[in-house]
């Protein structure tokens, strides 16, 4: 039984949460990824609104950690390997605010842990063009609707299951094969 007081929570944007669930989902010490919306104005928005864009959300994953299994910059560095934190607003095809790279923080060591690794990935010039990844305070995370949860797992032979999210997921595994559950 994992303790839930020595459990951590962070909350990140890279793209469309599918793709970030499906991922977190596999790794050793992720107790749980919970596909949501945080970032905007509106109280208890839809995913219709939300693809609107006009209630600046951002489609997140909040993961819930214990830090004795894995860290906080583990889980940082997982999250700049699966996504493009140098595309303003979009992630692939998927374009629009709600898909902004965004790294919401749960407490200053978290804040502070991002911006260092900001700091020394700009400093590393791995990409060619610059970082727009945005770090700012958690305010308020929306679990998003029942049919959000687990999607990639539930719904693998979807089109863009199979296009997108699951080309992703084999190259995290690939790489992070020694961090991951076993299936």
């Amino acid at each position: 039984m994992i303790d839930s007081k020595t459990m951590e929570k962070t909350t990140l944007g890279g793209g469309c949460f599918w793709c970030l669930e499906a991922v977190y989902s596999n790794l050793k010490g992720v107790e749980k990824a919970e596909s949501g919306y945080s970032g905007g104005q509106q109280d208890d928005p839809t995913y219709e609104q939300i693809c609107s864009g006009s209630t600046g959300h951002a489609e997140v994953v909040q993961i819930t950690f214990d830090p004795a299994l894995i860290s906080f910059q583990d889980i940082l560095d997982a999250f700049f390997d699966i996504h493009d934190p140098t595309t303003l607003n979009r992630q692939g095809n998927d374009i629009g605010t709600q898909y902004r790279s965004v790294i919401f923080y749960h407490t200053a060591e978290q804040r502070d842990k991002a911006n260092d690794l900001l700091k020394k990935l700009e400093k590393s010039q791995i990409w060619e063009n610059p970082i727009v990844t945005e770090i700012s305070p958690l305010v308020k995370f929306y679990k998003a609707e029942k049919y959000h949860q687990d999607y990639f797992k539930l719904n693998a032979s979807q089109p863009y299951c199979k296009i997108v999210i699951e080309p992703k997921v084999a190259k995290f595994k690939k790489k992070y094969s020694t961090r991951l559950l076993l299936e």
